[in-house]
C-alpha cells in the first residue's frame, strides 16, 4: 500500500550520480529485466528524453550528454528533428531539442505487486504471510497479530513507517519523509505510443547526476526567479506509461515527518500546466489522482540500520526506490552470505 505501488514505475539509472550510485543502479536494472522476463511482467525497455524548451536546459542537456559517456552514461543529445522522431508526444513549437538516454525503463507496479508475489510463491517456494503487522522483534522473533515468527536473520524494510518498529533509532537516523502527488490518465487510444519515458527541463535540477554540467546553476536560478511556486511545491514533470496505455504524470516533493493526508488541487494544476507546455497526447483526461510517500536521507542513497545482532533495518532508498531496489537487496544477501561464512 506504499511507495511499492503508488510511484511512477520507472527506473531511472540517469538521475543516480556516477561511480558507485551508478554501477548499482545499472546492476539492478539487469536483475529486473531477469526476473520481469521470467515472470511474464509488461515492460518497457525505451530509454528516455529530457526535453528542452529553454535555452539553460538545452546547454545542460547538451554538457551532460558532452561529459557523460566517459562516466558510464549511456546518452546523447538529440537535436529538435532527431527528438521530434524518437517521440511524437513533443510539442515542435516549443522544442530546441532533448537529451536521449538508452537505460531507462517503464514497468507498472500495480502489475509487479500483482504478479511477482505469485510467481516466487510458484518458483521458489516463498511464503508471503498477508495483512499480519510486524509489531515487534525481540531476538529474532518477529511478533504479529497472528502469531510469532522465529527466524536467523531478521531484515526490515519498513518504507516510511517511522512509528513502529525501532522508532528512536529510525528518528535518529536523519531520515524524513517526502510526499509527493501524482496523476494517471485514461488509457490512450488503442495503439498509441510514448516512446521514451519524458522529463521536463524542470528534472535536471531534481537528480543529483546533472551536478556535473557547468550550466545548472543558472538553470536553477532562473527557475527559481521565475516559477518560485514550483521550487515551494519541489515539482517536476515526468511521464511513463503502463501496459494499459494509460499515461502517469507527476509530481511534487514536500520533505517533513508530519505528512499531510489531504492533496492540493494547486500542485496538480501547476504539475499539468508543465506538461502541456511541452507534450501534447491524445487523452489529458485524468482518471485517478494519489499521493505517495517515501523515506528518504539528505546525504546517503539508503540506510542501512544495526538494531540487534541478528536484524538489519534497510531503507530510504527515497525517489530511487525502484531504480536501487534489486540491486540493494543483491548486496543484503550478500552480506547475509559472508556474515554466514564467517561464523
Amino acid at each position: 500500500m506504499g511507495a511499492s505501488v503508488a510511484n511512477f514505475g520507472l527506473l531511472w539509472p540517469i538521475g543516480q550520480p556516477a561511480g558507485e550510485r551508478l554501477s548499482l543502479a545499472l546492476r539492478s536494472r539487469a536483475l529486473w529485466l531477469e526476473i520481469l522476463g521470467e515472470a511474464k511482467i509488461p515492460h518497457r525497455v525505451s530509454g528516455s528524453l529530457h526535453v528542452a524548451c529553454r535555452t539553460d536546459e538545452e546547454a545542460v542537456g547538451r554538457e551532460f550528454a558532452a561529459l557523460g559517456g566517459a562516466l558510464g552514461y549511456q546518452c546523447r543529445w538529440l537535436e529538435r528533428a532527431e527528438a521530434l522522431s524518437a517521440s511524437h508526444a513533443l510539442q515542435p513549437e516549443a522544442l530546441l531539442g532533448a537529451l536521449f538516454s538508452e537505460t531507462e525503463m517503464m514497468v507498472d507496479p500495480r502489475e509487479v505487486l500483482a504478479t511477482l508475489p505469485g510467481f516466487l510463491s510458484e518458483e521458489f517456494g516463498v511464503h508471503f504471510a498477508w495483512n499480519s503487522a510486524a509489531v515487534s522483534i525481540e531476538n529474532s522473533e518477529v511478533h504479529t497479530p497472528q502469531g510469532v515468527w522465529e527466524a536467523g536473520r531478521v531484515i526490515v524494510c519498513n518504507g516510511a513507517d517511522f512509528d513502529n518498529l525501532y522508532p528512536e533509532l529510525l528518528r535518529q537516523s536523519g531520515m524524513t519523509c517526502c510526499r509527493l502527488q501524482m496523476m494517471r490518465t485514461q488509457p490512450q487510444p488503442a495503439g498509441w505510443d510514448l516512446g521514451p519515458a519524458l522529463a521536463g527541463g524542470l528534472t535536471f535540477r531534481f537528480y543529483p547526476s546533472f551536478g556535473i554540467t557547468p550550466s545548472l546553476p543558472a538553470l536553477e536560478r532562473r527557475i527559481a526567479e521565475e516559477t518560485p511556486e514550483y521550487e515551494r511545491f519541489g515539482i517536476h514533470t515526468m511521464v511513463s506509461q503502463a501496459s494499459t496505455g494509460a499515461l502517469t504524470f507527476g509530481d511534487s516533493h514536500v520533505y517533513g515527518l508530519e505528512v499531510s493526508p489531504f492533496s492540493r488541487a494547486e500542485i496538480d494544476e501547476l504539475i499539468l500546466r508543465h506538461l502541456r507546455s511541452y507534450i501534447r497526447v491524445p487523452e489529458f483526461a485524468i482518471a485517478e489522482r494519489w499521493h505517495g510517500v517515501y523515506a528518504k536521507h539528505p546525504n546517503k542513497a539508503y540506510v542501512r540500520l544495526s538494531p540487534e545482532p541478528e536484524v538489519e533495518v534497510v531503507t530510504g532508498l527515497g525517489g530511487a526506490g525502484m531504480t536501487l531496489s534489486f540491486g540493494v537487496a543483491e548486496q543484503t544477501f550478500a552480506n547475509l552470505t559472508n556474515q554466514e561464512a564467517r561464523a
